[in-house]
């Protein structure tokens, strides 16, 4: 039907007798051009048209199929004008690289099918992971491992057909294929290692984007910022990243605090041994206040008993959890709970008591002194020092005295 089209075009243009069979190449060739970009416009005007439209609409999947197909769309309608406009060149021309169009116009086909379904599934992505768009957003790692696999699905689907179209056998591609991913496996094993790491990160969730995550086997601590199929970046609490290969999770424990139902306290307050006698109502009274505190979780386990004799306290366990997992709220709620503790004590006539030390010094041994005067240790049977230490005291005295 197009060599009808040009067939007709070329002989009306042609019974002007102006012109020559360049020029009626040429302004052929313009006419398409020009009717390509009419076309690809006012497709992309309508396209836009239709967005605004069903904006306004609660279906989000309409406009994420508006908005992923409008580029694509155009491409496709330049790729048909560019191969119309090319077959017009092939008809008043026998050059060999025109005889590539059908082939062209096929791979071209299939690179605006690939990149609409990227669209597609990127849009599909930002729908299914916003929590202004959906009641309950899907865990994005989740999301971006399958919008990933998806991907590579399309991609790879896309290079085996057009390796089809160029006229290469599939079969052979794909026995090649097999005997190269051997060598390659041997060769980058670590780089295997890594991928099949973040695939078990993706499938089994110990940590998404966002987490709080340590290692007690490895100094490994930090926030999640990214998991990749080779690495994954951790952001560390001085905001350094840590770029940690996705095989090492497969070898090390790994805790997740962000997923803590509670926050923990535990304390171990000593009173003095003078105090003892209101060591019962002590501890009932912070019992007490822990169950009656809005911040502390009464379902969760709470402690509070005399503890031990300590070398110089007497000590009391206080273990409680917080409602709250927020690191600054729980210091805050921690800082309440230590300053009514001290308030109980105080209000007993009781002191947190701290390391003391008693000296026992045998009989006869005196330790005498005053503002005014040295300090002096007589032993009995020492006359000599007794004399010189009170001939001392008589001349401090008359200077004073002075």
């Amino acid at each position: 039907m197009i060599g009808e089209t040009l067939s007709i075009l070329n002989s009306w243009i042609k019974d002007f007798g102006m012109l020559s069979e360049g020029w009626r190449a040429g302004i052929l060739i313009f006419m398409l051009v020009f009717a390509t970009a009419t076309a690809a416009f006012i497709a992309s005007r309508v396209i836009v048209a239709l967005e605004n439209k069903f904006s306004a609409t609660r279906n989000l999947w309409d406009d994420a199929v508006l908005h992923a197909a409008r580029k694509p769309v155009v491409a496709f309608i330049w790729l048909q004008g560019v191969y119309w406009a090319a077959e017009v060149a092939h008809h008043f021309s026998d050059a060999e690289i025109f005889k590539a169009n059908g082939t062209l116009l096929q791979i071209g086909f299939v690179w605006v099918l690939v990149w609409a379904m990227l669209r597609l599934v990127k849009e599909a992505e930002k729908i299914l992971t916003s929590p202004m768009k959906m009641r309950k957003p899907m865990d994005y790692t989740t999301v971006n491992a399958i919008s990933k696999l998806l991907r590579a699905v399309v991609i790879i689907t896309a290079v085996l057909t057009a390796l089809q179209t160029l006229g290469f056998s599939i079969s052979g591609v794909l026995a090649f294929g097999g005997v190269g991913g051997i060598a390659v496996g041997f060769a980058a094993k670590d780089l295997l290692a890594n991928f099949f790491g973040g695939f078990i990160i993706h499938l089994d969730r110990p940590f998404k984007v966002g987490d709080w995550v340590r290692s007690p086997d490895r100094n490994i601590e930090g926030t999640v910022e990214h998991i990749g199929w080779r690495l994954t970046t951790i952001r560390t609490f001085d905001k350094r990243p840590l770029y940690v290969p996705n095989a090492a999770f497969t070898t090390i424990a790994v805790e997740n605090p962000s997923r803590m139902t509670n926050r923990r306290i535990s304390e171990t307050i000593g009173i003095r041994y003078a105090d003892v006698h209101s060591m019962k109502k002590i501890v009932d009274e912070i019992r007490d206040m822990l169950k009656n505190h809005e911040d502390i979780a009464a379902d969760e386990t709470l402690i509070v008993n005399f503890l031990a004799f300590n070398a110089s306290s007497l000590d009391i366990m206080v273990y409680a959890f917080t409602k709250t997992t927020q690191w600054v709220r729980f210091h805050e709620v921690k800082e309440d709970v230590l300053l009514k503790i001290s308030d109980i004590i105080e209000s007993h006539g009781a002191e947190v008591a701290f390391p003391t030390r008693t000296l026992h010094l045998p009989d006869g041994v005196k330790v005498s002194g005053n503002d005014s005067e040295e300090s002096s240790v007589s032993e009995p049977g020492n006359e000599d020092n007794r004399e010189q230490n009170a001939g001392k005291q008589v001349e401090s005295k008359n200077d004073s005295s002075r």
